[in-house]
């Protein structure tokens, strides 16, 4: 079975050896959050992790959810309730919201810490409380006063959670062909009438409401996504005076039967003329919701990280066991029949994998996540729009990537376990089937690369990567008599212009054929997330000169970022070499001649 235990050691380094959290969070209000109160926090999340929740994660996979489809209600696996209840209890739904919710007010920062480690927990599970997070957001941001009063205290102290109602079965990505209606009633309510799927915890015993935010369209609404509203509906319908009422007119009509997270219930839900209010203003649903999927998406590139993190204990804890084998150089063990698997430059190469991805892109998300404090919380409105244009510009990379090398992690941890990582008994492949679908919502690995290279890139002329490029060369500025850095500067600083130059000729080329965006967007994609966790692995090494972590670790690290360097950078050739290829050979082959 598989086991986790919270990485402290290395989330503590990140956040005050590489980050350096305190005064940080000192810088934009966050005075209490100090390094005394954020290692307690720390602490107590990776109890909770590993002695409540990931004894529950084989469990979960097992047994999944139940349906009961003369009433719509849905059933947790074993154990889910009482540990939510737990969750509820330690104040773990309030810690990043606002205290006039009752909310702890702790920076984001330090919720995307312990999301990890709840995820690496247990992964389906931690889907239920995910986007009550969201859906608080996106209530603050634009809802009307009264229903920040009813719903927002409620969701933050875990009574009820919250959804995103988005897509439908015809629609998929494309929102502006959502049929779901919205037909206002005498009360200034709406009667919301549709099919939603896909729907992350659309119905469960967990929590005694849930508060479903659903994209619909008015009776004069214009076509496409212009048109779209956003409303709050209520499994049990909420007056303005915050009484809960009868059950509403919305119900689970089934369950997905899915490749992985048996545990969270995933729902077609059915709107029958329930009873929903309108947030924000009529047909700029999109602004609202974006607001829940930003946060949303960041909230996904956590899980993919918490998978990789997983799966690469569980790989180094077997290749250290499993005798199997002489070390190349001679036997290691000579007593023994064999040596370690650990011994062989193969699993070496898996191992230091894992290792390279999983560290480097901690420090990416929480890059994306100070931003994203900085962006909210920050007394300079020049520094707010700094921070909130870098992380609308490292979402898509936190999430496509930390997702895509989840797959990598988990993959690789079952080649470490060879044909025992292909059976059930060690956990290892609920740990790829559950992350491959980290990939695939709140957005593709492919819509997340046409977000950067379009949106994030191209239409704002490189705002954000401008920003990124003017850190990474202050970085190389600041510390170009470090002996410790010398054999990395020289090659961050060249993979960080020639990221300049492949934006620049990507986006020459799509002024004239607007197919180079998207025939370019996946290496693009790609290209980004290695340059960036370079940029990371060389600011590690950069930490450990003042680290009061052991040598040993500390020694790791500087081996850790030689191998990616050697090892893993290069990856960057290819994808240059994608980009530089343009758009004809993806595009000349007629539609007719792929099967011929």
């Amino acid at each position: 079975m598989s086991t986790y235990t919270a990485p402290l050691n290395d989330i503590r380094f990140a956040l005050h050896d590489v980050i350096k959290a305190e005064p940080l969070f000192a810088s934009i209000g966050f005075e209490d959050a100090n390094t005394e109160l954020i290692d307690a926090v720390l602490e107590e999340a990776a109890r909770f992790s590993s002695s409540v929740l990931s004894p529950l994660n084989a469990i979960g996979d097992q047994h999944g959810c139940t349906l009961d489809k003369a009433t719509g209600e849905v059933t947790t696996a074993p154990g889910f309730k009482e540990a939510f209840a737990q969750f509820v209890e330690g104040g773990w739904t309030g810690l990043t919201s606002a205290p006039e919710f009752g909310g702890q007010g702790m920076p984001e920062t330090l919720g995307m810490a312990t999301s990890e480690m709840i995820s690496g927990g247990n992964l389906a599970w931690s889907l239920f409380p995910l986007l009550s997070h969201g859906a608080v957001e996106a209530l603050k941001h634009y809802g009307l006063d009264w229903q920040k009063e009813v719903f927002l205290k409620p969701l933050v102290d875990g009574r009820w959670t919250g959804t995103m109602c988005l897509t439908e079965p015809h629609a998929g990505t494309d929102l502006g062909l959502i049929k779901t209606r919205a037909q206002a009633n005498d009360d200034g309510s709406y009667a919301i009438t549709g099919t939603k799927i896909f729907i992350t915890a659309g119905e469960h015993d967990l929590a005694e409401n849930i508060v479903h935010l659903v994209l619909a369209k008015l009776p004069d609404a214009p076509p496409g996504p212009k048109g779209i509203s956003l409303f709050v509906t209520p499994k049990f319908k909420v007056g303005q005076d915050g009484a809960m009422g009868e059950r509403n007119a919305l119900r689970c009509a089934s369950l997905e039967h899915k490749m992985g997270i048996h545990g969270s219930s995933t729902c077609v839900m059915n709107f029958d003329g329930a009873q929903g209010w309108l947030v924000g203003e009529p047909h700029k649903g999109l602004q609202a919701m974006f607001v829940m999927m930003n946060s949303a998406r960041l909230g996904v590139g956590i899980q993919g990280l918490s998978q990789s993190e997983r799966a690469t204990q569980g790989a180094l804890r077997y290749a250290r066991e499993r005798l199997q084998t002489r070390a190349p150089k001679g036997p290691l063990l000579p007593e023994k029949p064999a040596d370690p698997i650990i011994a062989q430059p193969d699993v070496r190469r898996m191992l230091l994998t894992n290792k390279a991805l999983t560290e480097g892109g901690r420090l990416l998300a929480m890059h994306a996540y100070t931003q994203l404090d900085t962006a909210e919380h920050a007394s300079d409105p020049a520094v707010r729009e700094r921070a909130h244009t870098l992380v609308s510009f490292l979402t898509p990379i936190t999430k496509a990537c930390l997702t895509e090398w989840s797959i990598e992690a988990t993959y690789n941890g079952i080649q470490a376990f060879g044909g025992h990582g292909f059976i059930a008994e060690h956990g290892m492949e609920q740990l790829a089937r559950d992350a491959r679908i980290l990939t695939l919502y709140e957005g593709t690995t492919g819509i997340q690369a046409l977000d950067l290279i379009g949106r994030k890139t191209a239409a704002s002329q490189g705002a954000g990567l401008k920003l990124f490029l003017a850190e990474v060369e202050q970085f190389i500025a600041d510390n170009a008599a470090n002996p410790l850095l010398a054999e990395f500067l020289p090659v961050l600083g060249a993979k960080a212009k020639e990221w300049g130059k492949l934006t620049i000729d990507v986006l020459t080329r799509a002024a004239s054929n607007p197919e180079e965006l998207g025939a370019a967007s996946n290496d693009y994609l790609f290209y980004s997330g290695y340059v960036v966790l370079a940029y990371w692995w060389a600011r590690s090494v950069a930490a450990t000169a003042h680290s009061s972590q052991s040598e040993a670790f500390k020694q790791a690290k500087l081996e850790t970022a030689r191998f990616y360097y050697a090892r893993i950078l290069p990856r960057t050739l290819s994808h240059a070499a994608g980009i530089a290829a343009g758009a004809d050979s993806l595009m000349a082959m007629a539609d007719e001649r792929f099967d011929a």
